[in-house]
């Protein structure tokens, strides 16, 4: 099976949700089909944290919502954890620069899974292509609690700079987005927005998906 072409990866970034269960409010399972209902177009099950679960009942979240996932053709991406990927079939999968590099990734994986890097230098950005990434998470770029392990915010520069030297891989801003600041994010030049907290702590889930859609079509 080919690559996902870039026209569909484009496509898919525009709302990409990142939940794990230490970002609800509500159940996992409800949180994510509330935000599926809202019109997210990719899901990232990140669990990490303190609280967060680990060993089976790790694995069977991890599959409970795959399966909700699959039922609304929402693509299943894996944060870092290539093992579950590989185990579950995952639609892709995400890492950071200390990670496995794309190219070792794509040979466990295979041609046909997304592979998305986190990018925060014009340098990081080019490896992660040449290494064969179909999409790059760039920030963050606002101030955000939801990683304990964020790098310093970097507005919107980063993914202006990786516009103007040229690169055409799909881009997605991550980091402090909410509904207010979204627009000169994809102004900036990307194609759409990563979000944690933004929708999963929100009291109306469904939406905060939708008004996230709003602000990305306008």
């Amino acid at each position: 099976m080919k690559r996902i072409d870039s026209g569909k990866m484009r496509r898919l970034l525009k709302l990409y949700f990142i939940m794990g269960s230490v970002n609800c409010r509500k159940s996992p399972l409800d949180t994510l089909a509330e935000a599926i209902d809202g019109g997210i177009t990719l899901f990232q099950f990140r669990e990490k944290g303190i609280a967060s679960f680990t060993g089976l009942a790790y694995m069977e979240l991890a599959q409970q919502l795959q399966r909700r996932c699959r039922e609304h053709q929402v693509p299943f991406i894996v944060n870092d954890d290539i093992e579950l990927a590989a185990a579950l079939d995952a639609d892709g999968v995400h890492v950071g620069q200390d990670d496995a590099p794309a190219r070792s990734i794509r040979q466990r994986l295979g041609a046909h899974k997304i592979i998305g890097v986190s990018a925060h230098t014009p340098e990081e950005a080019k490896q992660a292509i040449a290494d064969g990434a179909d999409y790059l998470g760039v920030g963050p770029v606002y101030t955000t609690s939801s990683k304990d392990d964020a790098e310093a915010v970097q507005g919107t520069a980063v993914i202006e700079e990786l516009r103007r030297i040229g690169l055409t891989i799909p881009l997605v801003g991550i980091g402090g987005i909410n509904a207010n600041n979204a627009a000169p994010v994809i102004r900036a030049g990307a194609d759409g927005i990563s979000v944690i907290s933004a929708i999963a702590g929100a009291a109306d889930i469904r939406g905060a998906a939708r008004e996230f859609l709003r602000v990305i079509r306008q």
